[in-house]
């Protein structure tokens, strides 16, 4: 092979073709577009929370199923995640299996916020958060990343002082 010019050197410089995961980079990408998330460390955190619920989940498979104490793990499991948002319904422990990255990025603020129809899009429910004109119970939120529980979802609504409130009262 023959030895690479400067301007080769210079393109190979920023590329780790070593480390590099075109399959999961793509996934990635793509769920990061659809949610309209901006740091990728969200990802990666609900990344390993999944994880870690499957994790629990195969140890928990993994004692006996009369055995009192794995009734009462899974149940709780299970209700955490169903108030959470994670799983549609508490019936077994093959929901939490299941979990994926979506589950968690569909219950960010935005997409919240879209679902209840509060704003028509994702970027404008983004742009609105983040100047202040959300709250989420008594609290202003101003982070996008902010997960609504279930029983959150209710108390989502504009600010009092807020621009938007001014015009809904109008």
């Amino acid at each position: 092979m023959r030895e690479l010019k400067h301007h080769e050197k210079k393109l190979l410089r920023k590329v780790n073709i070593v480390g590099w995961k075109g399959e999961r980079n793509i996934r990635v990408a793509k769920i990061l577009r659809r949610y309209h998330i901006q740091n990728r460390e969200d990802y990666v955190g609900y990344e390993r929370m999944c994880g870690m619920i499957t994790s629990l989940s195969a140890k928990l498979k993994s004692l006996p199923s009369s055995s009192p104490f794995r009734i009462d793990l899974t149940q709780q499991l299970l209700d955490k995640l169903y108030n959470i948002g994670v799983v549609d319904s508490k019936s077994n422990l093959e929901k939490a299996d299941k979990i994926s990255v979506s589950g968690f990025c569909r219950r960010r603020l935005p997409v919240v916020m879209v679902r209840l129809k509060m704003s028509q899009t994702l970027p404008s429910a983004i742009t609105l958060i983040e100047t202040g004109q959300v709250r989420l119970g008594p609290t202003v939120v101003t982070d996008p990343s902010m997960l609504v529980t279930r029983n959150m979802e209710d108390f989502v609504g504009w600010t009092e002082e807020g621009k938007i409130n001014r015009t809904v009262k109008k």
